[in-house]
């Protein structure tokens, strides 16, 4: 039993892991300190409690109801008591560990370490998921392991990517926006998309081909992100060579 679940541990983890080895990866050249990562995945974690301060009374309040039966209502479920609420509180996490954080210096590290937030909210609530499924276990780590972690990890970039825009004076007015506009947007319709599934009794191929579409659309647009920003570090350092 001790092994059994020690696997279904590694197998609700492991695609987190893997994220997380990518973007740090990609930082290679000027890497973050790891007691600065391990810090941001802490923060990614207790997120996932802060999100419930501000979804709970909406919830209690009758706000957000607690089900839906439509789409109309999983539209207002995911965004009322999913992508508001998570993406405000790691937004509050990733200022509270950039807001005098001497390492970040360059225009990529708002990624990274938004990632590193993103994929602690992400893996906290994949063990909650899979170690729920019971037998279904397996099957609950795979989907999750290709659609919802990989969305948390989408939803990060976009944050870091507006915050390193701001931070670092490009159009900080009108990014300053978008720090919590893009992710919440892209995990509402996320979200909207998934759960329409549970309500909408013959389509759920049709919204399951939908959301595939909309994660590779997610997938493209902050590879482009990640680039830029790269690229944006890349100049810097040539112009301060000269």
């Amino acid at each position: 039993m001790l092994n059994a679940s020690y696997i279904i541990l590694v197998a609700a983890l492991l695609p987190a892991v893997v994220l997380m080895i990518l973007i740090v990866i990609r930082d290679k050249e000027h890497p973050e300190p790891p007691l600065q990562l391990a810090r941001g995945v802490v923060y990614g974690v207790l997120s996932a409690f802060g999100s419930l301060l501000i979804s709970s009374p909406l919830l209690a309040s009758g706000l957000v109801p607690a089900t839906y039966s439509s789409s109309v209502g999983a539209i207002v479920h995911s965004f009322g008591l999913a992508a508001i609420p998570e993406e405000t509180a790691k937004l509050f996490f990733l200022w509270l560990l950039l807001r005098r954080n001497k390492y970040f210096d360059e225009h990529l590290d708002g990624i990274v370490y938004s990632v590193c937030i993103g994929l602690g909210f992400a893996a906290f609530e994949n063990i909650q998921y899979v170690f729920s499924a019971g037998e279904d276990w397996a099957m609950t780590a795979i989907l999750r392991g290709l659609l919802s972690v990989p969305a948390h990890f989408f939803f990060a970039v976009l944050m870091g990517y507006y915050y390193s825009k701001v931070h670092f004076g490009h159009n900080p007015r009108r990014n300053a926006v978008w720090v919590l506009a893009a992710p919440v947007i892209a995990h509402g319709i996320f979200d909207a998309i998934a759960m329409s599934q549970e309500v909408s009794p013959g389509l759920e191929a049709i919204f399951g081909i939908v959301l595939l579409l909309f994660c590779n659309e997610l997938r493209k647009l902050c590879s482009r992100h990640i680039r830029e920003m790269a690229e944006a570090d890349k100049d810097s350092y040539q112009r301060s060579e000269y």
